[in-house]
């Protein structure tokens, strides 16, 4: 007589083919729990944090500055977040990732925050940057060896879902009810206790083995990974493409942190939890059409989803979310627009899953290229407003930032992988 599966182990099997019918690898799934909470944690601040500086005594160039300083040492963090993943497995990266995050944390807000020191907080903040990209793309690692090829995008698009649902969209909303009861300073405690959460969901929760494991043969000299993760871009130029796009797709959005909450709250009228909740809107769209074009990219095409939905469509939408609020000073058009732009900013995702079959071969350099273009991002963005506020204005920043997405379509079809068919572009 045949044995028959027990009743917990059926159902076991039923959700495991549910998550995986989604693109979820059943093995991971507690990870992008944790990632959620993280990023969580991690974009409590970002719809207030410039106002807040401003209001302790600090100018919007030395916000510009400090973010600046973050997105530096976030973009030398998404580089080595690939190269060590492949040195020392993804699990462990993920582990030194969060420590830093913490430890930077709390002494961001007990020597930088108490006393409003421009150096202490530049140092302190700066060095948090480390943090995220570590634990985030250290995650995004262990995805490519977890998840098939051909549901790729779809994994791709649930990390963005996780990433973008904490930073800043369910981050802003924590923010907006932690305020009134416990003050801006109180929630940066509220944020730190929310890492620490993710950050243990997911090293607890996830078992799966190959992130325990370096990625290169253990003859492999670990400074030649390193070296080698720079040296692709020369060697697959198309990465160093991919690299650009990478920093274009989310350069503008971190230079949009620190010119919109002036933009919507000093010239279009908001108040401060009105822009909270436009911002929250704005990623809610972005988590939502994450999935989406997750599952579009595997259908329609990688290269041509960034192309035409990211690239194109952000450039159009950019300029839409500067000039309807001004025309129109409609609250309601204004989240109308800010969601249409969200929606484009997820016609990136199918790149995650495109620059690892650039270079097939050298699938953790690739990522760590474009984990340095995820880092990059938040230098290139800020850095931009710091250079150019005074000159051109909010306005002339979203023309240049709308001519960058536009550069971004261009660049992105470009990006064909050795022996493709249609199906994989």
């Amino acid at each position: 007589m045949e044995s028959t599966a027990s009743f917990p182990e059926t159902l076991a099997s039923k959700s495991s083919s549910r998550l995986e019918a989604i693109g979820i690898p059943p093995v991971l799934l507690w990870g992008f729990v944790g990632l959620l909470l993280f990023m969580i944690g991690d974009g409590v601040e970002s719809g207030f944090f410039t106002p807040y500086l401003v209001s302790r005594g600090l100018t919007i160039g030395d916000a510009a500055t400090i973010s600046s300083v973050y997105g530096a040492m976030a973009a030398l963090a998404g580089w080595l977040s690939g190269a060590l993943s492949d040195v020392w497995g993804p699990r462990r990266v993920i582990k030194i990732g969060l420590i830093l995050w913490l430890l930077f944390q709390v002494l961001f807000l007990t020597l930088g925050l108490q006393h409003a020191a421009y150096p202490a907080v530049l140092m302190t903040y700066g060095l948090r940057g480390l943090g995220y990209p570590l634990f985030a793309f250290g995650f995004l690692v262990w995805i490519t060896l977890a998840a098939p090829k051909h549901r790729l995008a779809s994994a791709m698009g649930w990390f963005w879902f996780a990433f973008t649902g904490g930073l800043p969209t369910l981050g802003s909303q924590v923010a907006r009810l932690s305020i009134p009861y416990f003050g801006q300073y109180g929630t940066f405690w509220i944020a730190t206790a929310l890492v620490l959460t993710g950050g243990a969901v997911l090293l607890i929760g996830v078992r799966e083995p190959r992130g325990n494991s370096r990625l290169i043969a253990e003859n492999d000299n670990p400074f030649h990974a390193l070296l080698n993760s720079v040296t692709l871009a020369w060697r697959k130029p198309k990465t160093g493409i991919a690299c650009v796009v990478r920093v274009i797709n989310t350069a503008p959005e971190f230079g949009f942190f620190v010119i919109l909450p002036a933009f919507f709250q000093d010239r279009i009228g908001l108040t401060q939890a009105q822009f909270l909740t436009l911002l929250s809107a704005i990623f809610l769209s972005n988590i939502i059409w994450n999935l989406l074009f997750g599952l579009i990219g595997d259908r329609f095409g990688w290269r041509q989803t960034v192309a035409i939905c990211g690239g194109l469509g952000c450039t159009i939408t950019t300029l839409a979310l500067y000039y309807v609020p001004l025309a129109t000073k409609s609250y309601g058009l204004s989240v109308a627009i800010g969601m249409l732009y969200g929606a484009t900013l997820a016609g990136y995702v199918p790149l995650s899953a495109l620059a690892p079959m650039l270079a097939p071969e050298n699938r953790g350099e690739a990522l760590s290229l474009l984990s340095l273009g995820a880092g990059g991002a938040m230098l290139v963005g800020p850095g931009l407003v710091r250079i150019f506020y005074h000159s051109v204005g909010i306005g002339g920043l979203m023309w240049i930032f709308a001519g960058l997405y536009l550069l971004s379509s261009l660049l992105a079809w470009t990006l064909t992988i050795p022996n493709e068919s249609h199906s994989e572009i």
